[in-house]
């Protein structure tokens, strides 16, 4: 809760909108926007290493995110999911510092691997536009880099995000692909850049023990020392 004030007070006294340039990442440092992790010509993914959230921010008011998530499965638990997501668009910040990102309606992809029930992942178009009631911009003071805290509009804090480049690791801002939203497309997960999650690697404990805890915990050995 403290933490939680805090960002609302930094926000309320100002915050330089130009801190927020750049790509940011979360511990793990292999999740990273641009066309490391999605190829609009070839309208494809590659899966990364590690899960993890990106988001990268430019002066003129674009942005661009990238999203890699397991999703648990409470009834089996060897049996996660995992999902990436892609959009960019714009931003705007309110007098209040609350932000709003509003993407290209078209170009936004999704793809959803549950290998356990299917051995086709779900590939589709991705449409959301987020709203963040505050944002804060500092300096770790453990790890001595400059550190992103996005607070949802729930109240929920994402995870911290790490500045990677700047200027921001960005695909091309304009619409990339034009075409009428709604539609839905099923893609082989054997395909090259298509390997989102395997059944073999959703029954190993260790895998996911490693993307879900030590991402999050201890991922950061990965970051701070590379």
């Amino acid at each position: 809760m403290i933490w939680t004030w805090a960002l609302l007070a930094t926000v309320a006294a100002g915050v330089n909108v130009n801190d927020l340039v750049g790509t940011w990442t979360t511990k793990s440092r292999e999740v990273l926007t641009g066309s490391g992790f999605y190829d609009p010509l070839k309208d494809r993914f590659f899966e990364p290493n590690l899960t993890g959230i990106s988001y990268s921010f430019d002066a003129e008011g674009h942005y661009e995110e990238a999203y890699f998530r397991a999703l648990a499965n409470p009834t089996d638990p060897t049996c996660p999911s995992g999902i990436m997501q892609w959009q960019h668009g714009t931003y705007t910040v309110a007098p209040n510092g609350s932000l709003t990102l509003t993407p290209i309606a078209s170009d936004g992809r999704q793809l959803l691997s549950e290998p356990c029930k299917k051995d086709i992942g779900t590939y589709s178009r991705y449409n959301n536009t987020e709203h963040f009631k505050g944002f804060s911009v500092s300096v770790d003071k453990y790890h001595n880099l400059q550190r992103l805290d996005l607070q949802q509009a729930a109240g929920k804090m994402i995870h911290p995000m790490y500045l990677a480049y700047r200027p921001p690791k960005m695909l091309p801002t304009t619409t990339l692909n034009p075409m009428p939203t709604g539609s839905h497309k099923k893609r082989d997960l054997s395909r090259p850049g298509f390997h989102l999650v395997v059944k073999q690697e959703l029954a190993n404990p260790d895998r996911w023990w490693w993307l879900g805890v030590l991402m999050t915990s201890l991922g950061g050995v990965a970051f701070f020392c590379s």
